[in-house]
């Protein structure tokens, strides 16, 4: 790209609401996001070339589509400004904010207000985990699954386990660190939960951890979750033109992958190559190259933890393992606050909710947090250099961004 694009703020919402007994729709949760989001990045809603909004569900759980004119709807001054709708699954927030960096980067515009925003507390849970499901490619997989994803990411569990083995346990453990990490968040969705010793304790009791399908059990899971997040955008020219303006954080690369739909797609054409998603890998390797780092130089990662088994392969497709050696890092204590690599200081998406079209706009805007030292209880040391990795359905969109600290002047 001709010109650096930074991250001048951004917002996020408390996950552990319920809207709907709160009385409100996507009309007040947008207004919300859009207000705090224009407030942290300190720019005038005039002053916004483009917004771009990621929403997946919209019509599923509230009936409600055309959520790209939503930003308009309830703030005025966004009346007239060019916005669009997108969706890739739980990949939606991530792919809004590659197309809002490519309107910039082509010269379009020269700032950007990106938003993702969810409810799915609309219905029951057993509703919820059917729309869910659309991602899936329907009527092709899944068919015997009472609850599409948490079926899916267990495949995806017994292929490691077919190929490499898998020890239960170290699926435990990943959420286990979620949790916890997840407790320092105040927008966390689970930060007030009394969540069990799962390693040692009750990660294998049918009663306090009970089945969901195959090998995924309830605190695998992440949550049905309302919530939204918002951040601007914008390049050199823009910072020129408002000297005062001072970023949070620089987009330093991107990679994007997409593969077909199936899950036994996938599986199929790589059983052969020693990761389980190279897809996955290629994004990360994508956004390292155009960053011009190498995995070393990451201080952390914020990843896409919708089950633990995700977690498992993002961990040995970023590099920091062999092959099907994700339990190494896990066991080394190399994810955990502290270690080689920190996974998730939000609580991901275990422990800090998910909101399918918010999800890669919020790992985006705690990536920047990271680098900015704003992150508050749940900041580490030093960090310069930080990740995300986003992807939607059985891995079929697939988003990585690498972020660094902006210039202190």
């Amino acid at each position: 790209m001709s010109e650096n694009i930074w991250v001048l703020g951004g917002y996020q919402s408390d996950f552990a609401r319920n809207l709907t007994r709160e009385g409100k729709d996507f009309a007040d949760l947008t207004a919300e996001v859009v207000d705090h989001t224009l407030e942290a990045a300190s720019i005038n809603a005039a002053d916004i070339g483009v917004i771009h909004v990621a929403n997946a569900f919209g019509q599923l759980f509230t009936g409600q589509g055309q959520l790209g004119a939503m930003p308009a709807t309830v703030r005025p001054e966004l009346w007239g400004k060019p916005a669009s709708r997108h969706e890739a699954a739980c990949a939606s927030g991530s792919i809004a904010v590659l197309s809002a960096m490519a309107d910039l980067g082509a010269g379009h515009y020269d700032s950007a207000l990106v938003l993702g925003i969810e409810l799915e507390k609309t219905v029951s849970g057993d509703d919820a985990a059917g729309h869910l499901g659309a991602a899936a490619w329907i009527g092709h997989e899944g068919e015997e699954a009472t609850f599409m994803w948490p079926y899916m990411f267990s495949e995806i569990a017994e292929e490691y386990d077919e190929r490499y083995g898998l020890d239960d346990v170290h699926l435990r453990a990943i959420a286990q660190i979620n949790f916890k990490n997840g407790r320092r968040n105040p927008n966390a969705q689970t930060r007030e939960w009394d969540v069990p010793d799962l390693v040692n304790g009750v990660g294998l009791d049918d009663d306090k951890n009970p089945v969901i399908d195959g090998r995924i059990r309830r605190f695998d899971c992440s949550q049905v979750t309302d919530g939204g997040a918002g951040v601007v955008l914008v390049t050199d020219s823009y910072l020129k033109r408002h000297p005062g303006a001072t970023p949070i954080a620089r987009v330093l690369g991107w990679g994007h992958r997409t593969v077909g739909l199936g899950l036994s797609q996938k599986l199929e054409r790589d059983r052969d190559n020693p990761y389980v998603l190279p897809h996955l890998r290629d994004a990360v390797n994508d956004a390292f190259n155009r960053a011009g780092i190498t995995l070393e130089a990451l201080d952390g990662l914020e990843t896409h933890d919708c089950f633990t088994p995700s977690e498992y392969a993002a961990i040995d497709h970023i590099g920091l393992t062999g092959p099907g050696e994700s339990w190494k890092a896990i066991e080394n204590g190399e994810i955990e606050p502290g270690g080689t690599l920190p996974i998730n200081p939000s609580g991901g998406l275990i422990g800090g909710g998910h909101p399918v079209g918010a999800s890669g706009v919020r790992m985006l805007l705690d990536a920047s947090k990271q680098v900015s030292g704003t992150a508050g209880a749940y900041q580490l040391d030093d960090a310069t250099t930080f990740g995300t990795l986003n992807f939607g359905g059985s891995t079929a969109t697939t988003v990585s961004l690498v972020v660094g600290a902006a210039p202190t002047s």
